[in-house]
């Protein structure tokens, strides 16, 4: 076995606390290693979903679905409750969102693809600065905004910024009529790859609003700390 010396304190390859550490996080790096797994984590941001909301909404199969949530629980990413006869996911902690957005930055600052993806796909639809969270939150004391939560009705009951409105993409032309024009508008949605914000902000701007979208979406405002209002 090799040792070798570290600050003063000695360490083998294989059998030292700190290897030992590593390996542990090494087991939650592996259970993020999945698109289909962060796709999943994205959606248990928004709150507490069974396997069969998860599945549907993922569009994934039951069984799969359920073998995913299984390696995310392993790696510490997720856990569990029962409701009576249903077993309800969440995220194991506040902080997932954080780890997930870190991963998001350093892909963006060092993956070609990433970036390439992101520039065609959501910067070319976009090309106002985006909302950061410091500047949404010194715009709603002054109630210089008017928000708007694009997801489902069932994750915006579950948590949504305080004073957004609730606003699905199938009842955005009706809202339109009743907007304010003396306000500007701000979307916000799943994440920050979330097309729904995208797609209400070009039909907002088209309509003649002053729109923008929020940097990120729900997940990250929560895991920030920040007020967040239920239904």
């Amino acid at each position: 076995m090799i040792e070798y010396e570290t600050d003063g304190l000695r360490e083998s390859s294989s059998g030292s606390p700190k290897r030992r550490l590593f390996a542990q996080l090494a087991a939650m790096a592996r259970a993020l290693g999945h698109e289909h797994r962060l796709d999943l984590l994205e959606q248990l941001g928004q709150g507490e979903r069974t396997v069969e909301a998860l599945a549907r909404h993922s569009g994934l199969p039951f069984a799969n679905t359920s073998q995913h949530l299984q390696q995310l629980r392993r790696g510490g990413l997720v856990a569990t409750r029962r409701s009576g006869k249903h077993i309800l996911y969440r995220l194991s902690d506040d902080a997932v969102p954080g780890l997930l957005a870190a991963l998001r930055r350093v892909a963006e600052r060092n993956l070609a693809e990433v970036q390439q993806l992101i520039a065609t796909h959501f910067t070319s639809r976009d090309n106002l600065e985006p909302v950061s969270r410091e500047e949404l939150l010194i715009r709603l004391r002054d109630d210089g905004v008017v928000l708007l939560d694009m997801r489902p009705e069932g994750e915006y009951a579950a948590g949504h910024l305080p004073g957004a409105l609730n606003v699905t993409p199938d009842q955005l032309d009706a809202a339109i009529q009743t907007l304010p024009r003396d306000r500007e508008i701000v979307a916000y949605c799943r994440g920050a790859y979330c097309v729904l914000s995208f797609e209400a902000v070009e039909a907002l701007r088209r309509s003649g609003f002053r729109a923008r979208r929020l940097e990120e979406g729900f997940p990250e405002w929560k895991a920030a700390g920040l007020a967040v209002e239920v239904a």
